[in-house]
């Protein structure tokens, strides 16, 4: 939504304008009728988020497990509320959270190192595509990304083919909550990752290396630095990754 502001140039001239803002508000997380977590978030694809979230969060393996999902407003944000099956409802109370979270990211709350930490399974699909194809996703991102173009306040997640085309886009201000975004509308439209990979406008964090993983990506690209936990953490489950992905460069790890 647009908000007046004041343009100051250097010359010390001020012009009044009207600027593109990003919404972020509180949207909350029910699982069959428990309070699971609060996210900060955009108001756009919350089912996908959602979706994205509770395979990511392992309370689900797939989005048969959910029965119904369902989107409330409420005074000062939005519940989605999740009916889980019976199978894996067991799964909520082990990993229930007590406090607000900035975004997606499966940590605020936890209580052990041993829980934030939990072993990844090793990919299935390896990655098997060349590094044009980072480059060529590289180069449609931005004409992909329209509420960053009206804002320049928000991250996208993106699905992208082995040859390096974009199949899917979710915008987010939270760079964990676009990749969930991102991972809940391919599991609501049946679609897997037919050997491509995805780009993300973001840093390679440990937390976005797991949801990779935990989605089956076969490889991460994304347009800033890893850290080394997030390093450590692709090498043991087999996920490929390529860094500060640039128009003219990016960094692949050694061998």
């Amino acid at each position: 939504m647009p908000r007046p502001f004041d343009r100051i140039a250097r010359d010390r001239s001020i012009e009044p304008v009207e600027r593109a803002i990003a919404c972020e508000m509180p949207v909350a997380i029910e699982c069959n009728g428990l309070g699971y977590a609060v996210l900060m978030a955009t108001p756009e694809d919350l089912i996908d988020l959602a979706y994205g979230f509770a395979l990511t969060e392992r309370l689900i393996d797939g989005a048969s497990d959910i029965a119904d999902a369902e989107v409330h407003e409420v005074a000062g944000g939005s519940i989605v509320r999740l009916t889980l099956d019976r199978r894996v409802s067991d799964r909520i109370a082990d990993r229930v959270r007590h406090r607000t979270t900035d975004s997606s990211c499966g940590l605020c709350g936890i209580e052990s190192i041993e829980q934030a930490l939990r072993p990844l399974p090793e990919l299935r699909d390896r990655w098997r595509g060349s590094d044009a194809a980072v480059f060529r996703a590289l180069d449609a991102l931005g004409e992909r990304q329209p509420l960053n173009i009206a804002t320049r306040a928000v991250h996208a997640a993106t699905a992208c083919s082995i040859e390096g085309d974009i199949r899917l886009v979710r915008e987010d201000v939270g760079r964990h909550n676009a990749f969930d975004k991102l991972i809940g509308a391919m599991l609501r439209d049946r679609l897997d990752w037919g050997g491509g990979f995805a780009l993300l406008s973001s840093r390679c964090s440990f937390e976005l290396v797991e949801k990779a993983v935990l989605s089956g990506c076969p490889m991460l690209a994304t347009i800033s630095a890893p850290t080394h936990l997030a390093l450590e953490r692709a090498r043991a489950a087999g996920l490929a990754l390529r860094t500060l992905a640039r128009s003219d460069a990016l960094l692949r790890p050694a061998e």
